[in-house]
């Protein structure tokens, strides 16, 4: 996939001002989405109870709630911001908790706290209400295949990338869009560029993913959260992720990617549901894993 136009330049190689953190709005949204769509009518009722006075009330609405702290409350942000993402130690994508996880601060616990936080109808209802947007979050990040990383990079925000695009950064990053030339990373690819390269809005997005899965993706373990980023993990390798150059074209690695981003997607969505479902209705019963193929 690398680049031969001749007037393409490797920019230089610096992080982005204000890295990336998580799926882009799209992807959270899209997760947030379809795992509405599953909601029994009981955790229907429940999700729109915690987040009645939300200016968007549904899943998708506040998917983002967790990176937008960066600005509405970056003290909270900066305590929470270890939150989205789990690296491995020692080059293994098997989770350990004390070498992965200081002080529980990673996605895989925080997933867990979180929703012990959500289930708990003891607790304040803006505790439950903030825990329900942090879970919706975090398990669109832990599907995130970025998220969970072992090459000992901050999940690709150290492999810098020259991407030829058409598609136009978010506002702090402009200033490293030049002549049709984004200077970011392979993070930051993951992020924005995979699924924004596709050019649909969130709602069309969804449609299409449910009509392709239904809802319940091909060979989707329900499993938790520590299988979830060992997926990511293994996948990254497995899908080829690093490309083999730093000078790539938007449109031809979000093509070759785009299958494995909308299949992690899907299955955020399906998890995401299962999780809620199984917190907030007493009498759902959550399915048995579905057989690998």
């Amino acid at each position: 996939m690398k680049i031969k136009t001749a007037h393409l330049l490797l920019l230089a190689t610096v992080l982005l001002a204000a890295p990336a953190v998580a799926w882009a709005p799209l992807g959270h949204r899209l997760v947030g989405d379809l795992a509405q769509r599953q909601l029994t009518p009981t955790a229907q009722r429940e999700v729109k109870r915690l987040l009645a006075g939300e200016k968007e009330p549904s899943l998708a609405g506040v998917a983002n709630w967790a990176d937008e702290l960066r600005n509405t409350d970056p003290a909270r942000f900066k305590a929470t911001s270890k939150w989205h993402y789990v690296n491995h130690a020692n080059q293994q994508c098997v989770f350990n908790a004390e070498a992965d996880c200081k002080d529980g601060n990673c996605v895989v616990t925080q997933i867990d706290r979180q929703l012990a936080i959500l289930k708990d109808p003891t607790q304040p209802i803006q505790a439950r209400r903030d825990a329900l947007k942090f879970v919706v979050h975090l398990v669109g990040d832990v599907h995130q295949p970025m998220h969970s990383s072992d090459h000992g990079d901050a999940g690709g925000n150290g492999y810098q990338v020259s991407l030829k695009t058409r598609v136009e950064p978010e506002a702090y990053a402009k200033d490293k869009y030049k002549n049709g030339v984004m200077g970011t990373n392979l993070h930051s690819m993951w992020d924005y560029y995979v699924l924004g390269e596709s050019g649909m809005r969130s709602r069309e997005y969804a449609d299409k993913l449910w009509a392709s899965t239904h809802g319940r993706p091909r060979a989707t373990r329900v499993g938790d959260p520590a299988l979830w980023a060992q997926e990511s993990c293994e996948l990254v390798d497995a899908w080829g992720v690093y490309p083999e150059s730093h000078e790539e074209d938007s449109a031809e690695y979000a093509k070759a990617m785009r299958p494995l981003a909308e299949r992690r997607v899907a299955q955020g969505g399906y998890r995401l549901a299962v999780l809620l479902n199984s917190a907030l209705d007493p009498a759902y019963r959550a399915p048995v894993d579905l057989p690998q193929k």
